[in-house]
């Protein structure tokens, strides 16, 4: 993945046309985008979650943000990309822009509710305090 970013830093289209998947391949242009490397510069990675890849995995998914500028415009580019073994290497095969995160459900706790730490006190008297 970073050497992915690496590689759109530096404008090596080739190198990304050859760490992609079979199937993404085909609808990648080298010459394309050689054309429109000078109009964009990247600033930053951020790197926020990774699930798989390890040596044992055949698929892996990485969440990141990278922060860029075109045209003297800010942008934030926000994806989450999945890498599959293809032929023994890492690939690019697909990924998700602006991923949503997972709704977070709370359940309010009443005041007079047994505490949710188990102490058996009522909440108020407890953590609610």
């Amino acid at each position: 993945m970073r050497s992915r970013y690496s590689a759109h830093v530096l404008g090596k289209g080739q190198y990304l046309a050859d760490t992609l998947s079979a199937r993404q391949r085909a609808d990648f242009d080298v010459a394309e985008f050689d054309a429109a490397f000078g109009q964009v510069k990247w600033l930053n990675l951020d790197v926020r979650a990774i699930a798989g890849g390890g040596p044992s995995d055949d698929t892996g998914t990485i969440e990141f943000i990278a922060r860029f500028r075109e045209r003297n415009s800010p942008g934030v580019h926000h994806e989450l990309s999945t890498f599959i073994r293809e032929d023994g290497r890492w690939v690019f095969d697909d990924c998700i822009m602006n991923p949503k995160q997972e709704t977070r459900r709370v359940e309010k706790v009443g005041r007079n509710a047994p505490c949710p730490c188990g102490s058996g006190k009522k909440y108020k008297k407890c953590c609610g305090a």
